[in-house]
């Protein structure tokens, strides 16, 4: 398929163009549900009169609908999309960098999505979309789920769907987030991941961030004690990664130990553990949840996080070894290309 596609764009580049730019018309109306000509525009980039012209194309194919709501796309439509997304990938040169990170990380599966998540709420809605692909592919019927907050994995939560395996499962926060906003918390994700999907949920109700006195106290219930076991026996986790300073100003750490993180070089943040540039644990937010070594023993670890300015973090979990299947964006693989060739 390389081989053909470079032969094509020395011979027929304009084919090729054209066909990026339909498959992004697609994507984004894919990814929006509904939406109008103008909106639809803004987002990609054209102008009303440029897309017109594209969208009737793709109406006469049979691939979009148009009504007085806006543009939908169709089951051709979708169809369409999952056959040719393999060639697009590679005619946006993320096949290759896929395979190079899955390669240096013995992942499973590396699945990279066309832009930046930071830049555009399009990229966003596709990389929880992708996330969300990836756990109906991996889900084992009647599995515990465990899931972090975060905008990106609300973003997945949006996107889940039934199927016959999701409905049999039960969905859990890795950990305890009452500090976060509501629709950010992971209590709010697993609710909403169980519904989306038919399934059903446990919810953990303690503080993101204790001292050891409440977190020993905590231990002692036993309506806790019981849930965090049920959350124990998750087989597969999914959760988001996040810049270590960003994520321990959100979490409210104490100044002392956000000056420390700083100096010893704190770069990434997930599930309550935060990370250096070599994948080594600097500190842990005392909170009930899953720890690390739950992590280690999952059977799935699917990491989901992009955005320019996230490469060196998400590198940073990658070099901590846990992750079975990373799915990210554009702007983050390139940056985490660029450090692992440095």
């Amino acid at each position: 398929m390389r081989d053909m596609l470079d032969i094509q764009k020395l011979l027929v580049p304009d084919l090729l163009d054209s066909m990026k730019k339909r498959y992004t018309v697609l994507q984004h109306i894919l990814v929006s549900g509904v939406v109008g000509r103008r909106t639809l525009a803004a987002s990609i980039g054209s102008t009303e009169r440029v897309l017109r012209g594209e969208v009737e194309f793709l109406k006469e194919q049979g691939l979009l609908q148009i009504d007085a709501s806006g543009m939908r796309i169709t089951e051709d439509g979708r169809a369409l999309l999952e056959q040719i997304e393999p060639l697009v990938k590679d005619l946006f040169g993320l096949t290759e960098w896929e395979e190079r990170i899955r390669a240096a990380f013995g992942l499973k599966q590396v699945v990279i999505v066309p832009g930046d998540s930071e830049a555009s709420p399009h990229t966003k809605k596709e990389l929880g979309r992708a996330g969300a692909s990836v756990m109906r592919k991996l889900v084992k019927e009647e599995e515990v789920i465990a899931v972090t907050g975060g905008s990106t994995m609300a973003e997945v939560a949006v996107h889940l769907n039934a199927t016959a395996s999701m409905k049999s499962c039960w969905f859990v926060p890795a950990r305890g987030g009452l500090g976060e906003s509501v629709e950010l918390q992971a209590n709010t994700v697993a609710a909403t991941m169980a519904k989306k999907a038919g399934g059903r949920y446990r919810l953990l109700h303690v503080p993101d961030h204790l001292n050891d006195e409440a977190y020993q106290s905590l231990l002692q219930d036993d309506h806790i004690t019981e849930i965090f076991h049920f959350i124990r026996r998750a087989r597969m986790v999914v959760h988001g990664m996040g810049d270590a300073m960003v994520m321990a100003r959100r979490r409210k750490v104490d100044p002392e130990t956000t000056a420390s993180l700083q100096r010893e070089g704190a770069l990434a943040e997930a599930f309550g553990y935060y990370f250096d540039r070599n994948g080594r644990i600097l500190h842990k937010m005392p909170t009930v949840g899953l720890r690390i070594e739950d992590i280690q023993a999952m059977d799935t670890v699917i990491g989901v996080a992009g955005g320019h300015g996230k490469g060196e973090a998400i590198l940073a979990v990658l070099r901590h070894g846990h992750e079975d299947v990373l799915v990210t964006d554009e702007a983050a693989a390139a940056e985490i290309v660029q450090l692992m060739s440095s």
